[in-house]
């Protein structure tokens, strides 16, 4: 298994499947937020953000699998995937029991040197209430589906980051 992914690393293919996979998330995101009118909160666009790590990330490994660059897209997968487990953690827990003292912020905060909110308002400006559950389908709203995504993400990008010890065997 471990030779399987690492040869994969070391390809297009399964970096192209990533992105893939982020960018139809991405554009599910967009869906419900244009077409199906739903407001995202802070923690959407947070988790938003973190889906967009590891899209960065699968295009970076898209560039140069066989260089020392899949080595950054492997950790910035990893820390992508971790940042948005947490963040869709807290957006469920902050759903699950609502509570004054348990709220996330009126407004996005990037840094000032990448105001993404004022350069693409209509991807990143905020204008839900996080506590407020606005979708379901099978009994889980969208924050828990996305901590399902995240750790899937994660699990097999710790899995793909061990598998880049091992040698990979020629079959002849």
């Amino acid at each position: 298994m471990f030779q399987f992914l690492k040869q994969s690393s070391q390809g297009r293919g399964a970096w192209l499947l990533m992105a893939l996979t982020a960018l139809l998330l991405e554009a599910t995101a967009l869906y419900f937020q244009h077409v199906r009118q739903l407001q995202p909160c802070v923690m959407c666009i947070y988790e938003r953000v973190a889906l967009f790590g590891i899209l960065g990330a699968a295009l970076l490994g898209v560039i140069a699998p066989k260089t020392p660059l899949r080595w950054l897209a492997i950790l910035l997968w990893i820390y992508s995937a971790w940042q948005g487990l947490q963040l869709a953690w807290d957006h469920t827990m902050m759903q699950l029991h609502p509570s004054p003292f348990n709220t996330c912020d009126f407004f996005v905060s990037f840094p000032s040197w990448l105001p993404l909110q004022d350069w693409l308002p209509s991807i990143f400006q905020a204008y839900g209430d996080c506590s407020v559950k606005q979708w379901e389908f099978l009994t889980l709203d969208m924050p828990q589906w996305l901590i399902g995504i995240f750790a899937a993400y994660l699990v097999v990008g710790v899995l793909v980051l061990v598998s880049q010890v091992f040698r990979v065997r020629s079959r002849y």
